[in-house]
């Protein structure tokens, strides 16, 4: 079976995020959407579960779409999921080096598996979880960049 990974905090899901999943899912028999759990370092707005049934209530047109939480290492998870695909999204030249000293580790790591990249739509290049966070926060329009139930949750999380 031809299966892939696109791991995340997706803390919330945007459209960049939809975009690259439903290209994915074209392309893969199966695709797992990997849900980081809850860690230290990042201060999530919606925990790990919350996370995941967001993500799956803006997908549930994707039969071939799963998502799970994993707490272990990328690698890790690829191989209990049996993947040798990786999937990461680039939104900009900014996210390149990041991403790139994440994939050269995790081929360290397992070179079995690979990291394949892939940009979302150019309108959706610009935005992140991040971003769009903080413009509901400021009370402005992101309509154009996640799901009407995706911003109310962030509204009300707020």
């Amino acid at each position: 079976m031809n299966k892939a990974i696109y791991p995340g905090s997706f803390d919330p899901i945007t459209y960049g995020h939809m975009d690259i999943i439903k290209r994915c899912s074209k392309i893969y028999d199966k695709l797992i959407v990997g849900v980081i759990k809850d860690n230290n370092k990042k201060n999530f707005l919606f925990d790990d579960m919350e996370r995941r049934m967001m993500i799956e209530s803006s997908l549930n047109n994707y039969p071939n779409v799963e998502v799970k939480v994993f707490n272990s290492l990328l690698v890790d998870f690829a191989v209990q999921e049996e993947s040798k695909i990786i999937i990461r999204g680039l939104r900009a030249l900014s996210d390149f080096e990041y991403e790139f000293q994440m994939a050269l580790m995790n081929r360290k790591l397992n070179d079995n598996i690979s990291t394949l990249f892939m940009m979302p739509h150019e309108k959706f290049t610009h935005i992140s979880s991040s971003l769009l966070k903080e413009v509901i926060a400021l009370g402005g329009d992101v309509k154009d960049y996640a799901p009407e139930s995706i911003i109310k949750k962030v509204k009300d999380r707020i």
